[in-house]
């Protein structure tokens, strides 16, 4: 296609011609490839946790013991991966789906596409002189000292003015001298169009699951039957692994990520080759936010707030009506009031991991915790009883999964290991008990959650990426 018209007095565009684009592999198109991609990605780094888990190699980055993964869970790994597999059999059909009716791929107009973002910055030029003179600035003066030793910057003060940038084009046969754009102006529409639109099309993408999982997941809790029927298979897990973060009932699978996702594709208008990115990116967080481990070295969970610990929170019963967000960032749960206001929650996770422990293993010495975690205030006490009761309300009224039987075995898990912790403290006169237990209150459980905190996350700070109460 020409395009070699000189319009107010602008660089003219480039000529382009559309050709199909080469996969990246020979034998694969780009659009199969981006349906491989996040399947592979996905069981790639659900190995990795898997073998990290059989081997133990980082057990002070757990967030749960393996006595909690064989004891809390109510659905057996097999059944997991059984219905992983089908949910990426749907997913990849879809896409083939989509693949089929989407138009072939093709290339040859980003000299063309680049040239027009670089005329954008030339006519953004021409607003320079009046900007300045509404500061009480002379541009034209400035620039006339500024030609000698700094021209570009003189060329930008002057409204976007390059006489010495030239060029000879073709128009109806005969050579014509028409403007050109400066080295810069090229450089930073690249840069635009290369880096800069994507990485806005990324951001959007982002938004959009983020919103469309919050809201799809929020609906699944508070209607009964959504949550009965589709969403109370996943929280079947308990405590969560890698290779269990698509653990779904079919259509909520479907809905909730293969939809989202694919929603978030097609508007933000990026090209197959960046799904390919961000369809592979967001299994990787999903697979991330289940792996049950807390690394200080894990940048995906640092990048946001929304990492392994927050998340984890909503798969215990009495978190289970809080932490909605997923997979990328908390900004709903925040606005809409439905984050974790419990603080520290070492002491529920030290008490299940008791508990778990003593029924694997009623030999094995569990570790001392002396006191309960309280949030650090009032109001915060009192959403922290509401959240927690209408979390283990819905646990109890999903019958046909067994909750009112998880239910009874968390209270008798308490009680034991509420037994197990008082048998620890040795008999001492009243005066005396009074001493330690203050002490114990003000050191015991701050030492527990520091060391957790420390352990956890390499710092001091809420323990399983939940900010304190105090904060």
């Amino acid at each position: 296609m020409a395009n070699v018209s000189v319009v107010d007095n602008l660089p003219p565009l480039p000529d382009y011609t559309f050709r199909p684009l080469p996969p990246l592999l020979p034998w694969l198109s780009d659009q199969h490839l981006s349906l491989a991609l996040p399947v592979i990605a996905y069981w790639v780094v659900s190995l990795i946790f898997h073998l990290i888990d059989e081997w133990d190699l980082f057990p002070q980055y757990r967030l749960h013991t393996p006595a909690e993964v064989l004891k809390r869970n109510h659905v057996s790994r097999w059944h997991v991966f059984r219905d992983v597999v089908l949910q990426q059999v749907i997913q990849t059909i879809f896409g083939l789906t989509l693949a089929y009716v989407e138009p072939q791929t093709m290339f040859g107009k980003e000299d063309y596409d680049v040239a027009v973002w670089a005329q954008r910055i030339r006519l953004a030029q021409r607003a320079v002189p009046a900007v300045l003179a509404m500061l009480g600035l002379d541009a034209v003066g400035i620039a006339k000292g500024l030609v000698g030793s700094h021209a570009t910057f003189a060329s930008i003060l002057l409204g976007g003015v390059y006489p010495d940038a030239t060029q000879t084009i073709l128009q109806a046969g005969v050579p014509t001298t028409a403007p050109a754009f400066a080295v810069w102006e090229l450089q930073l529409a690249k840069a635009v169009y290369y880096v800069g639109v994507p990485f806005l099309q990324f951001i959007f993408a982002i938004c959009v699951v983020d919103t469309w999982q919050y809201f799809l997941h929020r609906a699944m809790h508070m209607n009964k039957w959504l949550y009965v029927q589709f969403h109370s298979r996943h929280h079947r897990l308990y405590v969560p692994y890698a290779y269990g973060a698509l653990y779904n009932h079919p259509v909520e699978g479907f809905c909730l990520d293969t939809l989202g996702t694919g929603i978030a594709y097609l508007l933000s208008g990026m090209t197959c080759r960046q799904s390919m990115w961000f369809f592979t990116m967001s299994t990787i967080k999903t697979v991330d936010d289940h792996c049950g481990y807390c690394f200080p070295w894990d940048p995906l969970q640092h990048l946001t707030s929304n990492n392994a610990g927050y998340h984890d929170v909503h798969h215990q019963s009495w978190g289970i009506k809080t932490n909605f967000s997923q997979p990328f960032f908390t900004f709903w749960d925040g606005l809409l009031g439905t984050k974790w206001t419990g603080g520290d929650v070492s002491a529920r996770y030290e008490r299940a991991k008791i508990a778990a422990q003593k029924k694997v293993d009623d030999e094995s010495k569990p570790p001392t915790i002396t006191g309960t975690s309280t949030p650090t205030s009032a109001s915060d006490a009192s959403k922290a009883s509401e959240q927690a009761s209408t979390s283990r309300q819905q646990v109890l009224s999903d019958s046909q999964n067994g909750g009112p039987t998880v239910l009874a075995e968390e209270a008798s898990e308490e009680i034991t290991a509420t037994q197990t912790l008082s048998e620890q403290v040795p008999s001492t006169p009243q005066s005396v008990r009074r001493s330690m237990r203050k002490r114990a209150t003000s050191s015991g459980l701050k030492g527990l959650a520091d060391r957790f905190g420390e352990s956890l996350h390499g710092r001091r700070s809420g323990v399983l990426g939940v900010e304190n109460g105090s904060r």
